[in-house]
């Protein structure tokens, strides 16, 4: 199964959406939370190249925020990527 990582913060709606919405596609992830974490976010930033939350990363592949990620399942690449190993 895939390595999931998702950059979010707690007050979010947009990181709870990305989360549930994996959730009902059977995708585990890790959660790191960047309000609470200077190093994360910095990090973050760095492989991103954004500031906004989530963002959410598949074997180390940037998928975006939560509107790439549905994006991304609407036009057929999100399983395939869930389903490759790192």
């Amino acid at each position: 199964m895939s390595e999931v990582i998702m950059y979010t913060t707690a007050v979010c709606p947009y990181c709870v959406a990305a989360k549930n919405f994996l959730k009902s596609r059977g995708a585990g992830y890790t959660e790191v939370r960047v309000d609470i974490d200077p190093v994360a976010r910095a990090l973050m930033m760095e492989k991103s190249k954004r500031t906004s939350v989530p963002q959410i990363f598949i074997n180390d592949t940037h998928v975006g925020g939560y509107d790439d990620l549905v994006a991304l399942d609407r036009a057929g690449g999100l399983k395939p990527l869930l389903e490759t190993t790192p």
